[in-house]
């Protein structure tokens, strides 16, 4: 008979993919670093292939480790439901949800609703702050589950929404057509002041930074009033904002990835209800624009 994959060799092997590091996995699921090391060497030899390669101190995966990290989370979550379904016990407690602030307007009136009605006996807590601000929350175990933006970077996130990042003006004003352009954007660690600040200088067009905050409001403002020109994910338009495209001499931008950060420290039956609420919602979210077009 062929052996099965054991499940909590899956939940190491997650807790290693998601912070990179072998020592901080044992940290999360609360074993020693020989043990965590052992799981992992049995696992290997159950798929038969490496799924981890070295990277200096960081432990990467391989092609094969990124194919089986999709079905260990499935696996995981499975596990998880099929547990819960056999409970007599409803879920309660409390859950810690970050969320970016140009996300939270769009994105939370529907996930808390649908949330609330689910489990009325769950207390949500949510922050808002820059993605790079709730990943270091998450990893330090200041919060169960963050909504992010997802760069790529080396924390692991699971990408659930792809939308389009847009230059943004005010559709009163001709301010796209001042020199030196200026430009309202987020902190000097936002992915998308990096990424409008790589294109504009890829095609030598003359901008200065007139506003910079972390606070999507403050830089819609900017915006609206004609101040400023920015880029947002198409969910964060608003009314009276015009987009620019190429035909006004911006270049197209590369698209937004949404993407769910949770905490590795232990599982959570409550964040795991949360996220599979939230991928739902914001589902909802695309058939709804969709339809609206």
């Amino acid at each position: 008979m062929t052996a099965l994959i054991d499940v909590d060799q899956l939940r190491t092997f997650i807790a290693i993919a998601e912070s990179g590091s072998f020592t901080r996995a044992a940290e999360f699921v609360n074993k020693t670093q020989s043990a965590v090391s052992m799981q992992m060497k049995r696992l290997e030899e159950r798929i038969g292939r490496p799924i981890f390669s070295r990277d200096g101190r960081a432990s990467k995966l391989t092609e094969d480790g990124q194919r089986l990290l999709d079905y260990a989370r499935r696996i995981v979550k499975l596990n998880m439901e099929t547990i819960a379904a056999f409970s007599d016990t409803t879920l309660s407690g409390h859950v810690r949800l970050g969320v970016p602030d140009d996300y939270a307007d769009r994105y939370l009136p529907e996930i808390m609703a649908r949330f609330s009605r689910a489990y009325p006996g769950v207390e949500l807590s949510v922050i808002c702050e820059p993605s790079i601000d709730l990943i270091e929350r998450t990893d330090s175990n200041e919060l169960d589950l963050a909504i992010i933006t997802n760069t790529g970077g080396s924390r692991a996130a699971e990408t659930f929404r792809r939308e389009r990042l847009l230059w943004v003006t005010s559709n009163r004003h001709p301010t796209h057509l001042e020199t030196p352009l200026p430009l309202a954007l987020g902190r000097a660690n936002c992915a998308w002041r990096r990424t409008a600040i790589e294109c504009l200088d890829k095609i030598r067009k003359p901008y200065r930074l007139l506003y910079s905050s972390s606070n999507a409001g403050a830089v819609a403002a900017a915006v609206l009033s004609g101040l400023a020109v920015s880029v947002l994910a198409e969910s964060g338009l608003r009314p009276g904002m015009r987009v620019l495209s190429a035909a006004d001499g911006f270049p197209e931008l590369p698209p937004c990835h949404i993407g769910l950060v949770r905490n590795a420290h232990e599982s959570s039956a409550l964040a795991d209800a949360l996220a599979e609420h939230i991928i739902s919602s914001l589902d909802n979210l695309t058939e709804a624009v969709q339809a609206a077009e």
